[in-house]
């Protein structure tokens, strides 16, 4: 019996190990690696993977335009953004903040879009971002809110 005892203690402690949250660096470096998958989807311009890294309920604040709320708004945001003439981007995530609770995090960065202006010339438009991220059920990171805006340029 005392042996059947320990077997299922133990048992039990294993399972609550295998249960117990993850590190915030373990997740912050899950973050980090998401959101390099996701650049590589967007700059391979492939729409389908690159909207697969937002989450069904995200909205977006793309500069000078109205937010841009839900899975099929999005699509239809990125479509467009992928069949603008001379359209590329890119982002450099600088700092990721995992919450205590390890669910729920938020990058900083910076971003460069380029696109062709009416008279074909390359515009490149630099930006700062932020983007918050939310673990889903089934542990992948998505992000929920994404926001950036243009740096002024100097004068």
């Amino acid at each position: 019996m005392n042996r059947f005892i320990s077997v299922a203690v133990i048992g039990l402690l294993l399972a609550i190990a295998g249960c117990a949250p993850r590190s915030q660096a373990d997740a912050r470096a899950e973050v980090v690696r998401t959101d390099a998958e996701w650049l590589k989807a967007v700059q391979a311009r492939d729409a389908e993977r690159a909207l697969s890294y937002w989450s069904d309920d995200a909205i977006v604040f793309p500069p000078g335009s109205p937010a841009v709320s839900g899975k099929g708004a999005i699509r239809e945001f990125v479509a467009k953004s992928l069949a603008t003439p001379g359209f590329s981007i890119t982002w450099k995530t600088e700092a990721v903040v995992v919450s205590s609770g390890g669910d729920l995090a938020y990058t900083t960065g910076t971003n460069r879009v380029t696109v062709n202006a009416p008279d074909g010339k390359q515009v490149v438009i630099d930006g700062k971002a932020v983007s918050i991220w939310r673990r889903q059920r089934d542990g992948a990171w998505k992000c929920v809110v994404d926001i950036w805006n243009d740096v002024a340029p100097q004068q």
